[in-house]
């Protein structure tokens, strides 16, 4: 009987924050399949150690690529995209012959990896998707900053954009949320400090997971940070307290 690729969001971090039905999928799952950098164990499959059963048979996904050559390169946009094509063809063979889950951080439509497999399964195979909490979502929390007051606008960023383009959006936003830091993280100070937001900005790393670290930005030394850290500037809207 032809089968499902049911990807299921597994939120930001912390297993606590799984919804019911990705824990209860993942734990019947016989055949699973995350991405992952090769040689390492992956986050999305550190997330879910302990919940799977003895028999299931696993399938990493190893990007050919990360942070090696730069994502604007033709090549990046080329070697990604054979992995993409190769992994969607090996999931719909997989699918014909029963279910098979996709770990994915986060929520799989929010910047996830799974995006890229989801366009190309269409049409050829059944694909269901168990929303995730975003990784962004679970940061505030950890952080316990409130990110949006009132009629705030919230801005979401990839710290992959040019410098000139972070600071633009920066300066226009109300509550603002950067993606993707790791090594921009550099720019991505140098760009908040132009548009006026470094004062308010925090870096929080591996939000609600273990090693967690809750940081003013302008207050962190080094080059980069970890892949799981975001920045976060809370706005400053609306607020009937501070009216009266």
């Amino acid at each position: 009987m032809m089968g499902r690729i049911i990807c299921a969001g597994l939120g930001p971090g912390d297993p606590d924050l799984l919804s019911v039905k990705s824990d209860r999928l993942i734990r019947q799952a016989t055949r699973i399949a995350y991405f992952r950098k090769a040689g390492r164990a992956g986050q999305a499959r550190s997330i879910v150690e302990g919940m799977l059963r003895p028999d299931v048979i696993e399938h990493p996904m190893d990007y050919p690529v990360t942070t090696e050559i730069p994502f604007d390169h033709p090549d990046y946009n080329r070697i990604l995209a054979a992995f993409y094509d190769d992994w969607a063809d090996r999931l719909a063979v997989l699918a014909e012959t029963g279910d098979v889950v996709v770990l994915c951080e986060g929520d799989p439509l929010f910047y996830g990896s799974f995006m890229h497999l989801h366009s190309r399964l269409q049409r050829r195979v059944q694909v269901e998707i168990v929303p995730g909490i975003p990784g962004m979502v679970g940061c505030w929390n950890a952080a316990d900053l409130p990110i949006t007051w009132g009629d705030d606008v919230l801005s979401v960023l990839a710290g992959t954009l040019p410098e000139d383009e972070l600071a633009r959006h920066a300066a226009a936003a109300d509550a603002l949320v950067v993606m993707k830091t790791g090594r921009n993280l550099p720019k991505v100070r140098r760009a908040l400090a132009t548009a006026g937001r470094l004062a308010d900005a925090w870096l929080v790393e591996r939000g609600t997971m273990p090693g967690q670290r809750v940081l003013r930005l302008a207050e962190v030394e080094g080059q980069d940070c970890p892949y799981f850290a975001i920045v976060l500037v809370p706005g400053q809207g609306r607020r009937p307290e501070a009216a009266e």
